[in-house]
């Protein structure tokens, strides 16, 4: 089993940690970027700023576990994501879009938990026309069983299926098991991994430590347990054949098309976000999202 240690980005207010992309691996199944943010309360009177920013052949998948985040972008979007819902953008050929905390959260300071994920497109489909996609719990099943409570987020698991855009197959659950619970992992996706976000639990007998990334094993039945109460991500799907390049917030198949949104963005080709102008991110001399492979 492979293990997958998360680097973490203090940003003062509230830790970021990254499993993907790493070094050792890429991606598991589409995802090719996974962070998991907070838990935390950030000051009275400020939030989250997250100014304009754009993307290009890939999808973004937003899932809170507290607070809310007030999502624009440059399809005119304006959405309050909050806990039980996804959000999905799809940015294609290119999307810029900010991400902040609502207003009227902020006097009290707003809380942050919750996870971000990119999901790679598949080949032919990359520069698809962008979208955007929310998702409330009514189109996210929950499944129940003794001590467990799994809410399917994106494809087919335990029989439900997530009513969630995908482009190419894709399996993602909050889990949440009461101590002394189990859940069975199906083997069918190509391939799968899982994120322990809080508590104590295992898989097949072995202990997972806090926000590391555990890739498992093709093809095997799996199980998971509680040691206390926990909550596990489970995420993965369909492996892909060719590999994905990732520079700052763009994921291509041609570095080519990398370095193109690159000068795009630079020279302010990409549209803007409505209600949102003002402010955009520049792009770096050295990304934080290292570029690999």
């Amino acid at each position: 089993m492979e293990v997958i240690t998360p680097s973490t980005h203090d940003l003062g207010a509230f830790k970021v940690r990254r499993t993907l992309p790493a070094k050792s691996r890429t991606m598991v199944g589409p995802f090719i970027f996974v962070d998991e943010f907070g838990p935390a309360r950030l000051p009275a009177g400020l939030g989250m700023d997250v100014r304009p920013h754009p993307h290009i052949n890939l999808a973004t998948v937003t899932y809170l576990f507290e607070g809310a985040i007030e999502h624009r972008d440059s399809l005119g979007t304006r959405c309050v994501i909050e806990p039980g819902a996804i959000n999905l953008m799809t940015a294609g050929r290119g999307i810029v879009h900010s991400e902040r905390s609502p207003q009227d959260l902020r006097p009290d300071g707003p809380t942050l938990y919750g996870m971000q994920t990119w999901l790679a497109l598949p080949d032919g489909q990359e520069d698809i026309e962008p979208a955007f996609e929310h998702a409330d719990e009514t189109a996210l099943p929950l499944v129940e069983d003794d001590g467990v409570s799994a809410r399917v987020l994106m494809g087919t698991l335990w029989g439900q299926t997530a009513g969630v855009t995908q482009h190419s197959a894709t399996i993602y659950a909050d889990i949440m098991l009461a101590a002394g619970a189990s859940v069975p992992i199906d083997a069918d996706a190509d391939e799968r991994a899982v994120l322990l976000c809080e508590g104590e639990a295992s898989i097949d007998g072995r202990p997972l430590d806090p926000f590391a990334l555990y890739i498992l094993a093709p093809g095997e039945a799996m199980k998971l347990s509680a040691g206390a109460s926990s909550r596990i991500m489970l995420l993965g799907g369909e492996a892909f054949t060719t590999p994905r390049h990732v520079w700052w917030n763009f994921v291509s198949s041609s570095r080519d098309r990398i370095n193109q949104a690159k000068e795009d963005w630079k020279a302010r080709r990409f549209p803007l976000v409505p209600g949102d102008e003002e402010e955009f991110i520049p792009i770096p001399e050295v990304p934080k999202t290292v570029s690999y492979p």
